[in-house]
C-alpha cells in the first residue's frame, strides 16, 4: 500500500464517522499504523495535522450552516476554520478540442503515447498525443486503462513513453503548488462538453463552485444535469479541475474517481490557498 492509499482510507473512515469527529487513535487503528508515524505520514502529505484536516471535511455538513443563515459557500468554510494565506501559482493549461476529422476517425494516424506514474492523489494513467495530454485517470490497471482509451481513440497507433508535455504534467501531479509556464491538453467532446471542460479551467486552485454556478458560467442556467453528465466524462483528471464542483447544498458530491479522492484533492487544495 503506497502513502495515498493509506491517506484514503483514513479520509472514508473520517468521513464515514464525521458526526462521532474522530481522534487521532481511532483514526490510526483504522488504517493499522500507531498515532506517531500515522500523524507524521498525513501531516507530510497534508501539510496540516489530521486533526486540522477534519475541519475541511466538515465542510460536508456546512449545508446546515448554509439553510439557517445567508452565509456563502466560502463563508460557511472559512468559518470552519480552513482560511490561510492565499498562495498564487502560474500554472496555464491550454485545451485545444480535436478538430471534427479527428474526432470523426478516432485518432487515425495519432500516435498516442502513455505511460503509468504516481501523483500526490494516487497512481495515474496518462497519455499524450503530439499536440497534447489526452487522457489521465487515476486506475492501478495499466491493461485497463489502455483499454479504455481505445475504446476512444480505436484508430490510433498506441506506445508506451513520454515526451516534454506529459512529464511537465506528471512533475505538476506530483506537486501541484510548483510554477509551471504551460500544459497542453488535447480532447475530444461535444460542443456543449468543451464548453464545461474551459469553464472549469477557469475556477481558481483552492476553489469552489456548484453545477448551477458552473451552468450559469457559460450562459446555460438551466443546465445543471446536463453539466454533471460533462464533469463525468472529463477525460483528463485533476488538470481538468471537476473535482472542485460541489453540489449547492455543500455537500462534496460524488466523483467519477471515487468520492474520497474529491476529498482528499479539496481538502489539500484548501489548506494552501
Amino acid at each position: 500500500m503506497n502513502p495515498y492509499d493509506t491517506i484514503e482510507k483514513a479520509i472514508h473512515f473520517i468521513r464515514a464517522n464525521l458526526d462521532s469527529q474522530p481522534n487521532l487513535d481511532e483514526i490510526s487503528v483504522n488504517v493499522g499504523l500507531s498515532p506517531f508515524h500515522f500523524q507524521r505520514m498525513f501531516t507530510e502529505w497534508a501539510g496540516v495535522s489530521p486533526k486540522k484536516f477534519l475541519q475541511f471535511l466538515t465542510l460536508e455538513n456546512g449545508k446546515k450552516l448554509l439553510k439557517d443563515s445567508n452565509n456563502t459557500l466560502l463563508d460557511v468554510s472559512i468559518d470552519l476554520g480552513l482560511s490561510g494565506t492565499s498562495r498564487l501559482h502560474d500554472l496555464f493549461v491550454s485545451l485545444e478540442a480535436m478538430t471534427p476529422g479527428e474526432y470523426k476517425q478516432k485518432g487515425n494516424n495519432l500516435l498516442i503515447k502513455y505511460r503509468f506514474a504516481e501523483s500526490l492523489f494516487g497512481r495515474i494513467f496518462i497519455a499524450t498525443t503530439e499536440k497534447g495530454i489526452c487522457s489521465i485517470q487515476f486506475s492501478k490497471d495499466i491493461n485497463e486503462s489502455l483499454i479504455n482509451l481505445k475504446k476512444e481513440f480505436s484508430n490510433a497507433t498506441f506506445q508506451e513513453g513520454s515526451n516534454e508535455n506529459l512529464e511537465k504534467a506528471i512533475h505538476y501531479l506530483t506537486n501541484p503548488m510548483i510554477s509551471l509556464s504551460n500544459i497542453k491538453l488535447h480532447v475530444k467532446g461535444t460542443g456543449f462538453q468543451l464548453k464545461v471542460w474551459e469553464a472549469l479551467l477557469k475556477i481558481p486552485f483552492g476553489q469552489i463552485s456548484t453545477y448551477g454556478e458552473l451552468a450559469g458560467s457559460i450562459q446555460n442556467s438551466k443546465a445543471s444535469r446536463a453539466v454533471g453528465s460533462a464533469l463525468a466524462k472529463n477525460p483528463i483528471a485533476y488538470l481538468i479541475p471537476c473535482h472542485r464542483v460541489i453540489q449547492s447544498t455543500g455537500k462534496i458530491g460524488e466523483y467519477h474517481w471515487n468520492s474520497d479522492r474529491k476529498t482528499a484533492m479539496l481538502g489539500w487544495e484548501r489548506i494552501r490557498r
